[in-house]
């Protein structure tokens, strides 16, 4: 008898536990972060976004844009520990429109910034504007 109610008391705190455990971690669990937005000038080809370490390590990136349409090459991401990871697009934006979710190389990567290619030729009379979004 002492063992049966030993057992109902081990698991039940057990999944007490469990659940205050992944309850604090699943705070940030699904929640995407806003990381920058940068309003394209139809002179450059180029912009950058810069991301501060205190926002915490990233897995996965989404780019979205708004306003205006552009043509996205590639990006390139550069780590806090000074690596470069070159990412292809090749993608037409039109307005209100986004990518796939991005997966970084590696776990939790801390982004130094982000450099964005692109071309606005006979996409849009509006300007466009990019918004970078990153998932811990």
């Amino acid at each position: 008898m002492k063992s049966i109610t030993l057992q109902r008391f081990s698991i039940s705190t057990l999944l007490v536990v469990v659940f205050l455990i992944t309850g604090s971690f699943t705070s940030n669990i699904g929640k995407w972060d806003h990381l920058g937005s940068r309003t394209v000038n139809y002179r450059l080809d180029r912009d950058v976004i810069k991301v501060t370490a205190r926002e915490g390590g990233f897995r996965k990136l989404k780019i979205k844009v708004t306003g205006g349409s552009i043509n996205m090459h590639r990006m390139v991401v550069q780590y806090g520990n000074g690596q470069k990871e070159e990412i292809q697009l090749r993608h037409n934006f039109s307005r209100r429109s986004a990518t796939r979710i991005i997966d970084l190389k590696g776990h939790k990567r801390i982004i130094r910034d982000i450099t964005f290619f692109y071309d606005t030729k006979n996409l849009s009379r509006k300007r466009a504007k990019v918004h970078v979004f990153g998932k811990h």
